[in-house]
């Protein structure tokens, strides 16, 4: 599992059974204190997120399977939660509430 932010959405003309009307997101991976860690990826979302949200995602191919219910479906990155809070080591270090606009935020 990781962390990411939602910069955006991915449209394909590619036909996939899989993918037929689910959204797919561009996510900025995170560190738990919400810098910028590893490259960004497209995941499939299974939780109603949007642009601008903080995320949970799975990263394996079986559970992705397993969340989206096509046991044999090409899959591995799932969005499977939006974030309302991080707290890291007693302290809080991301509050979905109090967010400023990734425009504004520093890489």
């Amino acid at each position: 599992m990781f962390l990411a932010d939602v910069v955006g959405t991915v449209v394909s003309p590619v036909q996939i059974p899989l993918l037929a009307g689910r959204k797919l997101l561009l996510l900025r991976t995170l560190d738990p204190d919400g810098k910028p860690a590893g490259r960004t990826r497209v995941g499939i979302d299974a939780a109603g997120a949007g642009e601008g949200d903080r995320v949970l995602c799975i990263d394996e191919g079986n559970s992705a399977r397993q969340i989206l219910g096509d046991p044999k479906g090409a899959a591995k990155t799932v969005v499977v939660g939006v974030v309302d809070y991080v707290e890291l080591a007693g302290a809080l270090v991301y509050d979905a509430q109090d967010r400023a606009p990734l425009a504004r935020r520093q890489p």
